[in-house]
């Protein structure tokens, strides 16, 4: 049961202590189970911003110059203190996100694999060196960048900050976080959490607000490096304002994701991963695989879906809709596809709140069959629970319409054929692709990161790829003379 409560006024995080904005605008942040106001958060302006950088200017020499194993140590504490607050933040990502408890655990532990991996640094930031030629050695290490920061999204408020805080600062760097001003709760206390680790003042620290903190970000320049995680078109502006200023920058943006079924796939396994893929964090993800290509005929695995899809119970197996403004949206591309001619297999619209959620966000799971490739519903990112099929009757127009769309995050097929698999694998232009799984996140050091516009920027977010990204290298080639003479005779 999420319990309602109201945290009131709530501040920055600058320094290891919470700090009062200098603003005097307040954003409200509303329950999607409950539809109130659970707290207020800072508009935050430059003011605030300028304090955190300051703060981070003057312990960034001392943090960065401190052994890594030391660093990595704040880290194991970190992920011990997680654990054991599991279902206090679970609690709070519920409250301001939607989340059932189990999908906020779940994105929690997903985040902690990232806490895990950063405490494997010292193995990899140890640096490599190695006599080259006659006399020779080159070595290389990774030097943080500086004082770098990271704007979050609402839709996992725990988890998308995991990707960026622990691979940053325990690569020695100096981290300020833009949470959503719609889901702040999570991020305030893990801050909490970091402080309690071990975490010197001024290595991690919160600035709440909206466009200005955004744009100042972009523009401040201290601030060497910045990640993004949201739409893709707000990415592709931050990826672009950021990189025009010689900033480091990678943006992750949405995703209009493809499972293609085939017939030959198993009955129950494929209905059960269409319907986790597409409801799961009521289709509120990048990840979210809202687009089924049913090739030939599948109608027995598309029944099996429907029977399944009926056992879906609100607010048990999916969560709320994020705001009242995001369910009226994702209704209207219901009622657009129903005016264009889907067939619509289950719908979600005007279903009964759960007891003690009368005012919530709440949408049903949704599918619409005999969908066009070019209707709305089937090209544009809904990011809601709404499944779209399309029926087409060969595997080379099913990847047509799975490349054809300007996304690239991930792709699937459902399938018992190792041929039918490695071939969709292979010509899928995404950076993910899942074989009998709906949504293929890797698992770490795997690392996450889509194709064309899902993301801006080179690289990924996690694993290796995330530490190159935080990192620069530094080559350092030696060549000493020989011993002076007075030496020699030691050896």
């Amino acid at each position: 049961m999420i319990k309602y409560q109201n945290f009131g006024v709530q501040k920055n995080w600058i320094a290891n202590r919470y700090q009062e904005s200098s603003s005097t605008k307040y954003l409200s942040v509303i329950s999607p189970y409950f539809g109130k106001e659970i707290c207020t958060v800072p508009d935050s302006n430059i003011d605030d911003l300028n304090l955190a950088v300051d703060q981070a200017k003057k312990i960034f020499p001392k943090w960065s110059k401190m052994n890594i194993r030391d660093r990595s140590e704040v880290m194991f504490q970190f992920k011990f203190i997680l654990e054991k607050n599991i279902d206090e933040l679970a609690q709070l990502i519920a409250l301001d996100n939607g989340k059932t408890i189990a999908d906020a655990k779940g994105s929690i532990m997903r985040g902690k694999e990232v806490v895990e991996f950063a405490t494997s640094l010292p193995a990899i930031l140890g640096g490599d060196s190695s006599h080259v030629a006659d006399g020779i050695t080159c070595t290389m290490t990774h030097e943080p960048l500086g004082i770098v920061a990271g704007i979050t999204p609402f839709n996992f408020p725990a988890m998308v900050p995991l990707w960026m805080i622990p691979l940053a600062i325990t690569s020695g760097n100096c981290f300020i976080l833009k949470p959503s001003e719609q889901t702040p709760l999570a991020a305030l206390k893990m801050a909490e959490y970091l402080k309690s680790a071990g975490l010197p003042d001024g290595v991690f620290q919160i600035v709440n607000g909206s466009r200005e903190i955004v744009e100042g970000i972009c523009d401040h320049p201290e601030i060497k490096a910045v990640a993004f995680v949201g739409s893709s078109k707000i990415a592709k502006i931050v990826y672009t304002r950021s990189t025009s200023l010689g900033k480091r920058a990678l943006c992750l943006g949405g995703a209009k994701n493809h499972m293609i079924v085939v017939p030959d796939a198993d009955l129950n396994s494929t209905a059960k991963g269409l319907l986790a893929s597409s409801m799961g964090s009521a289709g509120q993800r990048c990840m979210a695989a809202s687009v089924a290509v049913g090739v030939a005929d599948i109608d027995p695995i598309i029944d099996q879906l429907i029977d399944e899809a009926k056992t879906f119970v609100l607010g048990k197996d999916m969560g709320t809709i994020i705001s009242k403004v995001a369910l009226d949206r994702i209704i209207g591309y219901i009622d657009e596809a129903e005016k264009m001619g889907a067939k619509i297999l289950i719908d979600g619209r005007n279903v009964k709140p759960p007891n003690g959620y009368e005012d919530g966000y709440w949408l049903g799971t949704t599918i619409l069959d005999n969908v066009d490739p070019d209707w709305p519903c089937a090209k544009e990112e809904i990011f809601g629970p709404v499944l779209s099929i399309i029926r087409t009757d060969t595997l080379d127009n099913a990847m047509k319409i799975e490349n054809k769309n300007p996304y690239g995050n991930a792709a699937a097929v459902f399938t018992t054929s190792g041929e039918v698999a490695k071939s969709i694998s292979d010509l899928s232009s995404a950076g993910m692709v899942g074989i009998n799984i709906g949504v293929p996140v890797p698992r770490e050091p795997y690392s996450f990161g889509g194709w064309n516009e899902s993301k801006y920027g080179h690289g990924d977010i996690t694993g290796e790829s995330g530490v190159r990204f935080w990192t620069n290298l530094k080559k350092v080639t030696a060549r000493w003379p020989e011993s002076s003479e007075p030496w020699k005779k030691y050896f």
